[in-house]
C-alpha cells in the first residue's frame, strides 16, 4: 500500500491523530482497494472480516428485508470509516454508489492495533458518536420531513462532505457548485422518494432561485440561507 503520509484524507481520517511511527505500523497492515460503482464491499449479516477508510467516492450502507426491499440507512464519504471493529458480524451491507477507493484492513489486525494505540481507540469513539448523531438525523429525514425538506437537507449535506467544483467565473465564486455523484434515481433511493418527485423538487428549487442546474449532474447553490430554511 502507498504510504499513509501521502493519503489525500490523512488529516481527516481515523488515523489523523497518530504519530509518524504509528502511521507506519498501520500502513503495514492495510492495502488499497479500488471499487467500481455497484460493487459490494461488505455484506449484511456476514462475518465482520474487514474495516476500511474511504479515500475517494461515495458508498451506501443498507439493510435488506426478506422480500428483497432495501432501505438505505446512510452514506459514507471520503475520510469516513466503515465496518464494525470488535464486532463478530456486519450489521449492514456496504456498496459503492460511485467508483471509489478505500483503505482496507483485516478486522482482527485492526482490532489488535487499536487495543495497543489509545489515540486510535479515542478516535473510534468519536466517530461512533458522530455516526449515532447522523443516524438520528437520518431517522428524522426519512420519518418526518417532506420531499422538499429531504432534498434540501441532502444537498446541504453533500455540499459539506464533497469538494466544491472550482467556478471559472470569479463573479460566481460565492456560489457552491457540486458535481453530484448520484443519478436522480439514486437520489430517490437514498431519500425514499420516486424519481418523478425528485425531479419535481429539483425543478421547484431552480424555479425559486435557490439552486441552478448548469448540467445534468452539477448543482449550484445560489441561496444557501434559503436552502437551509427549505431543509426545515
Amino acid at each position: 500500500m502507498d504510504s499513509c503520509q501521502t493519503c489525500v484524507v490523512r488529516n481527516r481520517a481515523i488515523c489523523a491523530d497518530l504519530e509518524f511511527d504509528e502511521v507506519e505500523l498501520l500502513n503495514a497492515i492495510g492495502r488499497r482497494r479500488t471499487l467500481s460503482a455497484g460493487e459490494q464491499l461488505l455484506w449484511e449479516g456476514e462475518d465482520a472480516v474487514l474495516v476500511a477508510n474511504v479515500i475517494e467516492g461515495v458508498l451506501k450502507l443498507s439493510n435488506s428485508m426478506e422480500d428483497g426491499r432495501e432501505q438505505i440507512v446512510g452514506l459514507v464519504y471520503p475520510s469516513d470509516f466503515i465496518g464494525r471493529p470488535f464486532g463478530a458480524t456486519t450489521p449492514y451491507g456496504v456498496e459503492a454508489l460511485t467508483d471509489a477507493r478505500v483503505c482496507v484492513f483485516a478486522r482482527r489486525d485492526f482490532d489488535n492495533f487499536a487495543r495497543q494505540h489509545p489515540r486510535l481507540e479515542h478516535k473510534l469513539l468519536e466517530r461512533t458518536l458522530a455516526e449515532l448523531d447522523r443516524t438520528r438525523a437520518w431517522m428524522l429525514l426519512l420519518g418526518r420531513k417532506s420531499a422538499e425538506e429531504r432534498l434540501a437537507t441532502f444537498l446541504l449535506e453533500i455540499s459539506q462532505r464533497l469538494e466544491p467544483v472550482t467556478c471559472a467565473d470569479p463573479a460566481n465564486s460565492r456560489h457552491d457548485t457540486i458535481e453530484m455523484p448520484f443519478s436522480r434515481q439514486q437520489v430517490g433511493d437514498v431519500l425514499g422518494l420516486t424519481i418523478e418527485t425528485v425531479s419535481r423538487q429539483f425543478t421547484k428549487l431552480k424555479r425559486d432561485g435557490v439552486i441552478d442546474l448548469p448540467s445534468r449532474r452539477a448543482v449550484e447553490i445560489l441561496d444557501r440561507e434559503e436552502l437551509v430554511a427549505r431543509a426545515g
